[in-house]
């Protein structure tokens, strides 16, 4: 939806210059749950010029042959990294790159944050006929995966702490928007009839704090109207606490984030990485951002090796909470 937005707002520019035709450009959205019956029409009456979509929509089309990609020109694949470790996507990414397109008729673009051993991944692109021989790889910043103006910063606390002391950092902070990372509900959790750790935390803030951010919930298991809801409400301009699963952690964009807090560490150096990426998203912005982990003392270790791995420094914060 969000990159939809944006491709329509590029595409509405009619006057692409003067030694270019002018012209517009249809941009269609292929959601997940999306109605086949109405995208089968549309693709009959406008074929459109730009097609964004998941993986799992766009393979449905192709194999009930609703779309074909015989003109294909150009195909991007977003977070390719996380799409190739996808047991549920490769299979459908796999049939995508080599039997319903091919790759000596288009132009081909992987984009990532984290593109690891990427000299490696060059080289399964072209064995594995992906991508044409002649790959490019483009460093954005080749250095210093974290923007010099994000500051990241710990707290050391017992378990049952750590609600208080979130709230606590949200006080003294006073965040203009922030979102709070929770850890995905194990298995055996959920067959117990364990409530998620976001329920427990949403709770908690919704009877104690009393700032002026709306509180809002956005998570895996929420079906689509209930997700796309509550990115509606974080987008409507007025302050926010988001407390979401690592469902956020890739791509949305929203720009008014100046704190993220790591209720429950991430389980890698890169979804460090992508939870990170979701502040200082305004461009020339010279404010300061935080990244704040709350975490027990024999995770320290772990962290540490975030910041080994990502090349950045986490200062110890003292917190002193009430009750």
């Amino acid at each position: 939806m969000q990159i939809t937005k944006v491709a329509r707002m590029l595409a509405a520019a009619r006057h692409m210059g003067p030694e270019l035709e002018q012209k517009s450009y249809t941009v269609m959205a292929l959601l997940d749950g999306g109605m086949l019956r109405r995208h089968k029409s549309w693709l009959k009456a406008e074929p459109p010029a730009i097609v964004v979509a998941t993986i799992g929509s766009l393979s449905q089309l192709l194999e009930k042959q609703i779309l074909k990609l015989d003109s294909l020109r150009v195909l991007v694949v977003d977070e390719v990294d996380f799409l190739f470790k996808s047991s549920k996507q490769l299979s459908s990414l796999r049939k995508l790159l080599t039997s319903y397109s091919s790759c000596n008729n288009r132009q081909t673009v992987f984009a990532s944050a984290s593109i690891l051993q990427h000299r490696r991944f060059r080289h399964d692109c072209i064995q594995q006929k992906w991508t044409k021989g002649d790959v490019v790889h483009v460093h954005v910043n080749r250095i210093m995966p974290m923007p010099a103006c994000l500051y990241h910063r710990f707290v050391i606390c017992g378990r049952k702490a750590k609600h208080q002391v979130l709230l606590s950092l949200l006080q003294s902070d006073l965040p203009e928007s922030g979102i709070i990372f929770v850890g995905e509900q194990s298995e055996k959790s959920k067959k117990s009839g364990q409530a998620p750790s976001t329920t427990a935390v949403i709770d908690f803030l919704r009877a104690s704090y009393e700032g002026s951010l709306d509180i809002l919930l956005l998570e895996e298991d929420m079906n689509f109207n209930s997700r796309a809801a509550s990115l509606t409400d974080v987008r409507k301009g007025d302050g926010y606490l988001l407390v979401s699963t690592d469902i956020v952690a890739r791509g949305i964009d929203l720009p008014e984030t100046t704190h993220i807090y790591n209720f429950d560490l991430p389980k890698t150096a890169i979804d460090y990485l992508h939870r990170a990426g979701r502040t200082c998203r305004k461009p020339f912005s010279d404010k300061k951002y935080y990244v704040t982990n709350i975490i027990l003392s024999e995770e320290r270790f772990v962290l540490q090796r975030f910041e080994n791995e990502l090349m950045f420094h986490c200062e110890e914060l003292t917190i002193e909470t009430q009750g």
